[in-house]
Parts: C-alpha cells; sequence; structure tokens
C-alpha cells in the first residue's frame, strides 16, 4: 500500500489594493502582477477580495505560473458578485461568498491570510490594512505604487502606535521576502508546525 503525501500547510498570502487604479502610479498593475507570480513561483497561496485592479492583477499573475488564487467576496452568491458587484470571476480557483458587504468581507479577508501586501489603494485598503495592523499581521507595503501605499509612512508616524509588524519595499520579491521571514518567525515563536 503506497503511504500518503503528507500535506504542507503553505503561506496564504492577501493582495489588498485599489479595484479602480486610475490613480495609481505608473507600472503599479505591472508591479501586482509580478508579486502574484512570486506568491505562485514559491508555493503559496494568494488571496484576494475577488475583485478587479490590483488584487485582479495579481490573480492574473499567480495563474500564469499555475498557483492557487482563493478570492473572498462581498456578495452573498455568484449572481449577486456578478450582477450587483459587478466583480470577475476569472484567475480565482475559489470564490468564498461571504454576503458581508465589503466591510464584513474585508475582516474575513484578512484574517484568513497569513500576511496582507498593500500596493497602491483606497479607504477599503486602508480598512484591511488597519484590520491587519489590530490583529497584528504582518503587513507588506510596495511603496512607489501610488495611494494608500504612498500615504502609509505617514499615517503611521502620526497614529503614534509604532509600525507593528508593517514592513516596506519598492521591490515586489524583495518584500515577498520580507514578509516570508515575518511569518516563518511566527511560525517558530508559536510553534506551529510541532502538533
Amino acid at each position: 500500500m503506497k503511504t500518503p503525501e503528507i500535506f504542507k500547510p503553505t503561506y496564504k498570502i492577501c493582495i489588498s489594493g485599489a479595484a479602480e487604479t486610475g490613480h495609481c502610479a505608473p507600472g503599479a498593475h505591472e508591479k501586482a502582477e509580478l508579486l502574484g507570480r512570486e506568491i505562485a513561483r514559491r508555493g503559496y497561496v494568494l488571496v484576494t477580495g475577488a475583485t478587479t485592479g490590483i488584487p485582479y492583477w495579481a490573480a492574473k499573475g499567480a495563474k500564469m505560473e499555475g498557483g492557487t488564487v482563493i478570492g473572498f467576496s462581498p456578495a452573498s452568491s455568484k449572481l449577486e458578485h456578478v450582477k450587483k458587484y459587478k466583480l470577475p470571476l476569472d484567475y480565482h480557483d475559489v470564490i468564498v461568498y461571504t454576503g458581508f458587504e465589503y466591510g464584513g468581507r474585508n475582516l474575513i479577508l484578512v484574517r484568513s491570510s497569513d500576511a496582507v501586501i498593500v500596493i497602491c489603494g483606497r479607504m477599503g485598503t486602508l480598512n484591511e490594512y488597519t484590520s491587519a495592523f489590530e490583529d497584528h499581521k504582518p503587513i507588506g507595503v510596495l511603496e512607489g505604487t501610488g495611494g494608500a501605499a504612498d500615504m502609509l509612512r505617514g499615517i503611521i508616524e502620526e497614529a503614534h502606535r509604532g509600525a507593528g509588524k508593517t514592513v516596506f519595499s519598492s521591490d515586489p520579491a524583495e518584500l515577498l521576502d520580507k514578509i516570508a521571514s515575518l511569518v516563518a518567525k511566527e511560525e517558530g515563536e508559536n510553534h506551529v508546525n510541532d502538533a
């Protein structure tokens, strides 16, 4: 009898970013796609808000490398996802229909991930950032992409709470290295793999 292969869990990395990218820096969507590719190459799972813009480009990159992509939708059904929210279905392996609109979806999205990476972003991205910050999640900020990503250093400074587990880089691969290191450190400190 063949011994079944033991599945080793992998990191779930959330890409948080602007669904509407008109205000993002030039090249932001290319960096999102590159980051999606890099997440897949490393064998990590990409988690998104199952939306357009930056998360969509990241999902496309991950799927182009044969990666796994899970989306969390604000809608309560596939029909609502497409008709009411006008969100895409492609480039995702699984879409979870939370039914909690954007605010609730954002919390589930963050809590289902081991780390969050911010690229560009608007108000919803800031909501996801603060949820991750309060949950003590590792957070990466891809600087030079515009929007919330380029405002976060100033917001952190003005908030007078420290940076928490937030790391910054303008290079997608370097940022992912930093995030992976933080997640691995947390797993080691908490002996997650000892079970």
